[in-house]
């Protein structure tokens, strides 16, 4: 019988307005329990340096002009997991074996091999005397992968305990969970329990920024503005030939929000601009899981994009009228199968911290581009 541990899996995402916090239970391959989850949401001042600091660095130039600034906003964001890990072990009577700790991504280029995630995992370690596992994406780069997506593992995990993908019914059932952040990803889990996954484009990313722009808002909740707004075919046209520049050019298999660009009209009220970018993200991810929907698609969605009301009922009706694939898709949320859809995440860093300790793969050809299936992630022992 494998050894199971507890691992603290920690993930901040596109977004910059917080920290995830998840410990679970696991051997690192096929056991898996949910201990705690919790949200940890930034201060004013390290939510605008971040998002401030992101919206600067457009590139690996950037990165080395920005360094001081890096450095400075790095050691507020770790003293602020520290105190996250410390509410954590109060909490909870398992003793932590490992913390997974992600960091904030600034800067994500896979394409130039580059992913910037700023943590000091040695000062977290120090801190909290603890195991610390970080930098989970750089060994990954070495080895010609793209650093992203790495969570597709942790979601073969989720299909098997969950029974999702399923060979020997008529007809075969295959999975496909897709993780509506910044940026979306999706990973496919066929019958056979074969994977391979990418980042699709944009999820939230886009959507959020037009409200920040036009609005005192900093998302629109439920989608309420999306629902009351037109959407412009025209620019949606325009939106989806930014992402097909990127699939016809076989540029990028993973991407980073500054990718994309919004597209500016005068005549685009609020309500018209967030209609017509909640299509785009819409369209654009059931495009890709519609083109690999070979066997009947149990469709899981995860991230904070599955609260966006509207953008569920556009992806629901897009399904039945547009695709014509009502039936063959399910679409369901990861939060029907017992799952807190808001903590996928740090719970699959959590896991992804136990594999790397153990020297297991945490990331593979079909999922990354990588050379080999490889593990990866800087371990450090105060």
């Amino acid at each position: 019988m494998s050894k199971s541990y507890y691992s603290l899996g920690l993930m901040s995402g596109t977004s910059m307005d917080g920290v995830d916090a998840s410990v679970i239970q696991s051997d690192g391959k096929s056991k898996y329990k949910p201990i705690l989850d919790k949200y940890f949401e930034y201060p004013k001042d390290i939510y605008k340096h971040l998002t401030k600091l992101r919206d600067r660095i457009k590139g690996s130039k950037d990165l080395k002009k920005c360094s001081k600034e890096i450095k400075n906003v790095e050691k507020k964001v770790t003293l602020f997991h520290a105190k996250a890990i410390s509410q954590i072990l109060k909490k909870t009577k398992a003793n932590i074996d490992f913390i997974g700790f992600h960091g904030q991504t600034i800067y994500h280029n896979g394409k130039e091999k580059l992913s910037k995630q700023i943590g000091d995992g040695k000062l977290l370690s120090k801190i909290t005397k603890k195991t610390v596992i970080y930098d989970f994406r750089q060994n990954d780069l070495k080895n010609g992968g793209e650093g992203a997506p790495l969570a597709p593992i942790f979601h073969k995990l989720l299909a098997k305990k969950y029974n999702l993908a399923q060979r020997n019914t008529s007809p075969s059932t295959q999975a496909t969970f897709v993780n509506i952040g910044g940026i979306s990803n999706l990973t496919r889990i066929n019958s056979n329990y074969e994977i391979n996954s990418w980042d699709c484009g944009p999820g939230m990313c886009l959507i959020d920024k037009w409200i920040r722009m036009n609005s005192k808002k900093k998302i629109d909740r439920d989608g309420i503005i999306a629902k009351k707004g037109i959407i412009d075919h025209q620019i949606l046209e325009k939106y989806i030939n930014q992402i097909d520049y990127f699939w016809r050019n076989k540029i990028i298999n993973s991407f980073d929000i500054n990718d994309f660009k919004i597209i500016k009209t005068s005549k685009m009220s609020l309500e018209d601009g967030s209609a017509t970018l909640v299509e785009f993200s819409a369209k654009n991810i059931l495009m890709q899981v519609c083109d690999l929907a070979t066997e009947k698609t149990n469709l899981i969605l995860c991230g904070g994009g599955r609260k966006n009301k509207f953008l569920v009922l556009r992806m629901k009706k897009l399904i039945k009228d547009f695709f014509n694939a009502e039936g063959h898709i399910n679409l369901t949320m990861i939060d029907d199968l017992g799952v807190d859809g808001d903590f996928v995440e740090s719970q699959a860093f959590a896991f992804l911290a136990v594999r790397s300790y153990l020297k297991l793969p945490i990331s593979f050809p079909e999922t990354t581009g990588c050379g080999k299936p490889i593990t990866g992630g800087e371990i450090v022992k105060y």
